[in-house]
């Protein structure tokens, strides 16, 4: 289950699968039993529904954005749909979310440069307008920091060592002594 849907039901892949009687993951598992799939070669097969949903079926240009338009413009924008004339993927017209205004007006003075690296990167006339819309772009998500402990005085390696003198199974001791350097640590930082 994946987002409270299967990834069975509708899933491209899910296409090769028999739809005899037999439960699905027999098949799943006899597909697993010739070894497993690298990512990159099913994820473009998964994520192209979802993003042709948002006119974005060409998912490379988000996830290459800083290396099309570099990376001071793809912090302060992002490009939020991709649409063509119907039956063609050719002369499209490119909606990209500018964060402010003026980011908007420097993509507007850079059109015909960003429009020119846009279609090198594919390799044909694949963007022939660019429209810029002024919204806030979605939060990045946080980065936490994780914070070493800090080293324990001599006195309180002593106290811990006296705790864990009864603790035979040297697993065990060597678990419980990590546990107690970290609470010793945290609960005297505080």
């Amino acid at each position: 289950m994946f987002c409270g849907v299967s990834l069975l039901d509708g899933c491209p892949l899910s296409k090769s699968l028999p739809s005899s009687g037999k439960p699905a993951f027999a098949a799943a598992s006899r597909r697993l039993a010739r070894g497993p799939l690298a990512v990159g070669a099913v994820s473009d097969l998964v994520s192209r529904p979802i993003l042709g949903k948002n006119g974005l079926a060409e998912g490379n240009l988000i996830a290459n954005w800083a290396a099309i338009v570099g990376e001071a413009v793809a912090k302060q924008t992002m490009p939020e749909q991709l649409r063509f004339s119907k039956g063609t993927r050719a002369n499209g017209e490119l909606l990209i979310r500018a964060a402010s205004g003026p980011v908007a007006l420097k993509l507007d003075h850079d059109r015909l440069f960003i429009l020119d690296t846009i279609n090198r990167y594919f390799g044909y006339q694949a963007v022939a307008r660019i429209k810029i819309i002024q919204a806030p772009l979605p939060l990045a998500p946080r980065v936490s920091r994780v914070v070493p402990p800090r080293k324990l005085s001599h006195q309180e390696e002593e106290e811990l060592n006296d705790l864990l003198d009864n603790v035979t199974d040297p697993d065990l001791r060597t678990t419980l002594e990590r546990l107690g350097r970290h609470v010793v640590a945290r609960s005297s930082d505080t």
